[in-house]
Parts: structure tokens; C-alpha cells; sequence
């Protein structure tokens, strides 16, 4: 369906290119490489620079002879597709970076990224890899042989019908029509981060992956582009696998964003060209992305910043959900995920804004809302509990709100009393209260103890590193990149 003229009020019909790329190992890669241009972009540095560089961008035609697509709605919808391509990357960085294997040529990565319609926001819904997908009738790519609809992993639909059976695939799932396709591989993301001078980010507790090579100590890191790599790819730090890693892509992405945008590179007309060439030289894209609606896009989005973006994943209703012929997938939950689409048709944020967080609170590894606490005066100062009780309280902890007095009353030193169990929110409560003792007693349970001594004098503030999301599990880019 041709789409709709807009008022002249309205920005240019023109159809700007998208930011963001990269999530997974390869798609937090990705959106974050495409993004990164887009951003650039905003400096105004024009056609000058970027003469000739529409040459190096591969075309591909994913929307060839598409009927029956959803009705366009406002704004812009890039789908970002990642493929390993790790035959374009040395040996020796094959061997440093743990990229052995044949190349699959598949898609480990699929991201939908909802640009606003007045440019100033960037929505990126990541659609994992195992969802539980029905593919549209089509002709299969390999063999020649047509094929009538049937269920499929979602990533499975490119190695059967390539580029066009994807946008197929996933405009008949979302009902969000697809305006722009961008297809990249490893090569791209590693020399965008390079040339951007590396990415910081940081974590609360230490990251290692033996299959990716992953080690990060707790604290923060600037990671170079096969480092990042490494990053985005890890899917064995936890037993949250691939939702975990997706997450982890969210925080670079937002990490990247800001690296872009504060580090004047924006400036920079060379260093601006050469993250361009790192990009374009590695993608496949459809015919009607160049360099005009780069620029335009990258115009309209000169106040871009990590406040701007939000990143989610669509959500899940049934993990292991088994299909005969195709093996274990991922149902989306019908309900929550129309909801989801619904908001990028009619451009919409995906969660209601919420405040920034305040930048002197100290990150913990367990959010203070998680986190049960019985307040105990262990002085004989009159009042003491309460205003503990209420300052903890204040900050965020789960306090009983009905503090007592201690057996004790001439404690000194104010302690943290925990069982072993919850260990982390022992040290995450410790760090609101500097100088506070912990002392682990078996048994005790969830909820934790605090014996206030005559050394309290107030509450630091503090804030999960990785923040609660809300109920539609959307997270702000600037939520996620470090304090």
C-alpha cells in the first residue's frame, strides 16, 4: 500500500535512514554501527564528505513484489538484520576474539527500529532469534521449490527466503510495515567502535564467558571493537542466555550513543567520514537508502542523545515452547506484544517517561525496591529507628516501617545482619549506610537487619546498576550507560 502524502507541515517525504543497530552479539553490533552514523550525521557535515560513499553500500531488494503489507504509520521502521560474516575478519582476530567456526550466513540478530516522526526519539524492539514464527507462502531461495506457509524459528526465515522472506515474516507477525532494510556483519561493528576511540561501560558484578572469552571484572571498561565484540556476544555469563545478552546489547548500544555524541567526534569531518566508510563498507541495504536520507535524518536528529532512545524486547509468553519439526521456541505473549507494535504504528512512546536517575546515587548490584529491612535502634537515642527506617525508606528499600528497639543499646558501629543467601542485597543495603559492618547470620531470611549505631548519620542514595524496567520491560538509554 503506497504510503500516505503528509502534510506539508510535516518534515520532508524523504525517507531518512535509521540509527542504532547491533544487539545481539551481532545485533547489539549492528543497531549500534547504524546508529552511530545517524548520530554523526547531526554534526551537518554535508554531501562533501560523504560523496561517493552510496557506492560502497551493497543493495538488496526485500521488498520486491510485496502485497498485502500493513498500512504505513508514522514515523520511520528500519528492520536491522545481522549475519556473522566472520569470514571477512583475519585469523588472527578469529583466534583473540573466539570467532572459530564456518561462517552460518544466517541471522543471529533481528531489530526493529522505530525512528519518531518528529526525529526526536528512537524506539529499537529486539525480536530474539528463537521466536516462534509462521512464514507467509513463498518460494525458497536454496531450492527453487515453493512453499506454503509452516512454523519456523524466526531467525530460520533468512536462510529459506533470505532478505524478502525476513521483512515478510516479520510484517506478518508485527503488523508494522518496514520502511528500510539494513543487513551487517561483525566486520562493521568492530571498526566503528575502533574509530569512535572504544566504548566505556561498566559492570556491577564480574562478567566471563569462556565461549566468547569474555572477562570483565566488576568496575567499568573501555573496550575496543573486537573487546566490544566479545561483549555483545556473551550469552554464557548467566543462566538468562540469550534474553541476558540482550539486555547487556541494550546497554552498550545506549553506551555507544553517548560515546558519539560527547566525545565531539560530531565535529570532526574526518573522523565523521571514516565511522561512515567502517559502516557502509560492510552493509547491505535496500535501494532507497543513501546518502540524502542519511543527512536528512541525521539533521532532524541534532539533539539525539541516550535520553532519547529506548530499547525493549518483545515480550515472551511461553519460554521452551515446542514445535514438531522445529524444536524448542519462543511464543510471544499475544496480548502484551500487540500492545507493543501498536505503539511504534501509531508512534508512541513505549513506556511512560520516567525521571532520570540522579547521577550521585552509587550503583549496587540488587535495586533498593527488592530489598526487605528491619530497622533496629541499637542506641539510646530516642527516634533513632525511625528516622533510619524513614530515610531508608525514602531511597527506595522495603522497610517494615515499624522499627524496634535492639537487646543491645550501646552499639557503636551501625551492622548490616543478613543470611548468607542474600548475600548481594546485604552489600547492596551495606553501601546505602558507609561504614556499616555486615555480619551474616544463617537463618535470619529475607529480610535483612539494621542495627543503627551512633555512627549513622544518613542514607546515601543508590540505584540498581542494571535499572528496574517498567512493567512493558522498556528501558532509557540513559538509565543504562554508566554513571
Amino acid at each position: 500500500m503506497p504510503t500516505p502524502p503528509r502534510s506539508p507541515a510535516r518534515p520532508p517525504q524523504r525517507r531518512p535512514r535509521p540509527p542504532v543497530r547491533r544487539k545481539k552479539p551481532r545485533w547489539a553490533m549492528r543497531a549500534v554501527t547504524t546508529l552511530s552514523v545517524v548520530v554523526l550525521a547531526s554534526a551537518g557535515i554535508g554531501h562533501a564528505v560523504l560523496t561517493g560513499l552510496d557506492a560502497d553500500i551493497a543493495r538488496v531488494d526485500p521488498f520486491k513484489d510485496m502485497k498485502n503489507r500493513p498500512r504505513a504509520g508514522h514515523g520511520m521502521n528500519v528492520l536491522l538484520v545481522g549475519t556473522d560474516g566472520r569470514d571477512r575478519i583475519s585469523e588472527a582476530q578469529r583466534r583473540e576474539y573466539r570467532l572459530g567456526g564456518a561462517p552460518c550466513h544466517c541471522t543471529d540478530t533481528i531489530m526493529i527500529v522505530h525512528i519518531s516522526e518528529d526525529r526526536e526519539r528512537a524506539s529499537v524492539v529486539s525480536l530474539p532469534r528463537d521466536s516462534y514464527a509462521m512464514t507467509p507462502a513463498h518460494l525458497d531461495e536454496v531450492s527453487g521449490e515453493r512453499h506454503h506457509g509452516h512454523p519456523l524459528k524466526l531467525n530460520a526465515a533468512y536462510a529459506e527466503g533470505g532478505p524478502q522472506l525476513t521483512v515478510r515474516t516479520v510484517e506478518s507477525m508485527t503488523r508494522v510495515k518496514i520502511d528500510h532494510y539494513l543487513e551487517v556483519d561483525f566486520t562493521s561493528f568492530m571498526k566503528t567502535v575502533d574509530v569512535l576511540g572504544g566504548v566505556k561501560v561498566c559492570t556491577a558484578q564480574p562478567l566471563k564467558d569462556s565461549y566468547t572469552g569474555l572477562d570483565l571484572p566488576a568496575g567499568t571498561h573501555a573496550l575496543n571493537g573486537g573487546e566490544a565484540l566479545q561483549y555483545v556476544r556473551a550469552r554464557h555469563v548467566d543462566g538468562a542466555s540469550d534474553l541476558g545478552r540482550m539486555q547487556r546489547q541494550q546497554r552498550f548500544l545506549a553506551a555507544l550513543v553517548e560515546r558519539a555524541t560527547s566525545s565531539g567526534i560530531l565535529l570532526n569531518p574526518m573522523k565523521f567520514r571514516d565511522v561512515t566508510r567502517a559502516v557502509l563498507g560492510s552493509v547491505r541495504a535496500d535501494k532507497g537508502f543513501g546518502t540524502d536520507e542519511l543527512l536528512d535524518l541525521g539533521r532532524a536528529m541534532r539533539n539525539f542523545s541516550p535520553s532519547s532512545s529506548e530499547f525493549t524486547t518483545v515480550p515472551i509468553g511461553q519460554m521452551g515452547y515446542a514445535v514438531k519439526g522445529v524444536g524448542s521456541t519462543l511464543r510471544w505473549d499475544a496480548t502484551k506484544s500487540q500492545r507493543l507494535f501498536k505503539a511504534l504504528r501509531d508512534d508512541k512512546p513505549l513506556a511512560a517517561h520516567r525521571p532520570a536517575p540522579r547521577s550521585a546515587a552509587v550503583k549496587v548490584a540488587v535495586a533498593p525496591e527488592q530489598i526487605r529491612v528491619q530497622v533496629e535502634n541499637g542506641t539510646s537515642t530516642a527516634g533513632l529507628g525511625k528516622r533510619m527506617d524513614s530515610a531508608l525508606a525514602a531511597t527506595g528499600f522495603r522497610t517494615s516501617r515499624a522499627p524496634v528497639n535492639a537487646a543491645e543499646r550501646t552499639v557503636r558501629r551501625t551492622v548490616v545482619a543478613y543470611d548468607p543467601r542474600w548475600d548481594r542485597s546485604a552489600r547492596s543495603l551495606a553501601a546505602a549506610l558507609p561504614g556499616s559492618e555486615l555480619r551474616a547470620v544463617k537463618g535470619l531470611g529475607p529480610t535483612l537487619k539494621v542495627i543503627a549505631g551512633s555512627d549513622f548519620k544518613q542514607v546515601r542514595k543508590v540505584r540498581a546498576a542494571e535499572p528496574p524496567r517498567a512493567e512493558s520491560g522498556v528501558v532509557r538509554g540513559d538509565e543504562v550507560v554508566c554513571g
